[in-house]
């Protein structure tokens, strides 16, 4: 029988989609398809299921913290990315390269064995190359960054990168807590 964590995770997802689904039914402005929705349960339950396994043998709240926060930072660059784009808008290819970030982070998970202290590594890993994504941009679409119309301009791509460079540090420091204890 599935443990009851990943029944009661499953269960909350359902009743996370339930929003946008109930908010479709009485304004115009909440348009999903289907295949967001299948999108948002991936990234939902995956971000769940993540943690259940990075915690699965965690002795420490603070690690168990530090994953969270590190799972949930993820969601949220995928989320946003998906949903407006921070380069340009949701369309602009440019966006792909944030999935590097994740790559960073997944091949440092990977490699650190979930050890806290490498852990930490893989964290400060994930927040350089969060903050490269800015100058990246910048070097070759600088264009599209500077004249951004309804999406994110030069201040807010920053501001936004600066905001996922903080979250990231912010796990690293959680680790390294969790690895001294």
């Amino acid at each position: 029988m599935p443990n009851k964590r990943i029944i009661a995770m499953v269960l909350a997802v359902a009743f996370i989609l339930m929003v946008p689904l109930v908010a479709m039914q009485f304004t115009d402005e909440v348009a999903w398809t289907l295949s967001d929705f299948v999108v948002a349960g991936f990234l939902l339950l995956g971000t769940g299921l993540a943690y259940e396994f990075a915690v699965k043998k965690a002795a420490s709240n603070t690690y168990r913290l530090a994953v969270g926060l590190a799972v949930v930072s993820a969601l949220m660059l995928v989320w946003v990315n998906l949903a407006v784009g921070i380069i340009g808008n949701e369309n602009n290819p440019a966006n792909m390269i944030y999935f590097a970030v994740l790559a960073v982070g997944i091949i440092g998970a990977t490699a650190a064995r979930l050890e806290p202290q490498r852990m930490a590594r893989a964290l400060f890993a994930m927040a350089i190359a969060q903050a490269l994504v800015s100058v990246i941009a910048l070097i070759i679409w600088k264009r599209q960054v500077i004249s951004a119309e309804g999406s994110f301009g030069l201040v807010d791509l920053i501001g936004v990168n600066l905001f996922f460079v903080a979250l990231f540090v912010g796990s690293a420091l959680l680790f390294r807590h969790a690895a001294r204890n």
